[in-house]
């Protein structure tokens, strides 16, 4: 979904338990194999716990800074790196949900209601001078930046939906018609998976990655960044709040529509979303209809990610859009 996904954790090295102590509360990550440089970091105390922030800059300091709102819920800011390309004409912002990548993880559900992820949007702002942004949300991301833009517009002035998840009822039929798509085999293995409660099986996990390979990240192999923010996956937040597997909704966000709030964003918007994205093309551009001011760009051969799959397209239209 948006960012989210029941990832195979042995594909990456290891499980949350590796690097993830529950009696610190705090991520004991491994070292990410790529180096960001950042400028600044630290954490910022919010409702639940204390959260992670990096500054990337090296460009115009009266530039308007970009803050990058990733996708999961409960993945990390790693797979956004391609956005540090940005950084040599204004700053980048990123940070880490509470529940995710370094922020600490209390993994309370009273903290996975989509206000407190709003208010924490505000004190990232308020602790980090950010007095007037621009905003980028990938998939679950792009909804946060949707509803916080929509709501609370003040000094916000330019918006980039990345593959945004708006609708889950929407989403889950979009990625039903996907998942029909594949082999008929892959289809019954899943479907036998899910009925015996088998979804951690290594069958299973094969027959997923056919989908990921396909509507996920079509980039062979995974670049390090995105890896890195799959090793950091908390599945405990994953799952409460969307649920089981990347096909059923049972979490927080089942019944989820923003699209009401579209028509209240009036900052320009750019609207962008891969030809074979878990965020449909269809369901995009027909969100895209709601927002006064928007543009919409499609990635040829991209899916979910395709600021990677097509990183230096991607850079150049997001660095147009943000520059005028």
């Amino acid at each position: 979904m948006n960012f989210i996904f029941q990832f195979e954790l042995a594909r990456a090295g290891g499980g949350v338990s590796d690097f993830y102590s529950a009696e610190e509360n705090v991520i004991s990550r491994k070292m990410p194999k790529t180096d960001w440089n950042f400028s600044k970091q630290g954490y910022i105390d919010v409702v639940g716990g204390r959260i992670w922030y990096g500054v990337v800059s090296g460009g115009n300091a009266l530039a308007t800074p970009l803050l990058a709102i990733h996708g999961g819920p409960g993945m990390s800011h790693d797979y956004l790196y391609p956005l540090v390309d940005l950084a040599d004409e204004r700053s980048i912002v990123f940070y880490d949900q509470l529940d995710a990548g370094l922020s600490d993880r209390p993994n309370d559900p009273s903290n996975w209601r989509i206000e407190r992820f709003l208010f924490e949007i505000d004190v990232v702002r308020e602790n980090l001078d950010l007095k007037t942004l621009s905003i980028f949300g990938n998939s679950w991301g792009g909804t946060l930046a949707a509803a916080y833009t929509s709501s609370h517009p003040m000094g916000v002035e330019k918006l980039v939906l990345s593959s945004p998840l708006l609708n889950t009822e929407r989403w889950v039929a979009d990625n039903a018609l996907y998942r029909e798509s594949l082999p008929d085999e892959i289809q019954k293995v899943m479907l036998d998976c899910e009925i015996t409660g088998q979804t951690n099986s290594k069958a299973y996990q094969d027959a997923v990655d056919m989908f990921y390979k396909r509507h996920l990240c079509r980039s062979d192999p995974w670049p390090s960044y995105v890896t890195d923010t799959f090793e950091a996956l908390n599945n405990k937040c994953y799952v409460g709040m969307w649920g089981p597997n990347e096909f059923t909704c049972t979490g927080v966000l089942r019944g989820y529509d923003g699209t009401a709030g579209l028509s209240s964003i009036e900052v320009p918007t750019l609207m962008t979303f891969g030809e074979h994205d878990e965020a449909a093309p269809a369901s995009c551009r027909e969100y895209a209809l709601a927002i006064p001011s928007v543009s919409c760009t499609e990635f040829a051969d991209a899916s979910h990610l395709a600021f990677v799959e097509d990183r230096d397209n991607y850079i150049s239209v997001v660095r147009c859009v943000l520059s005028n």
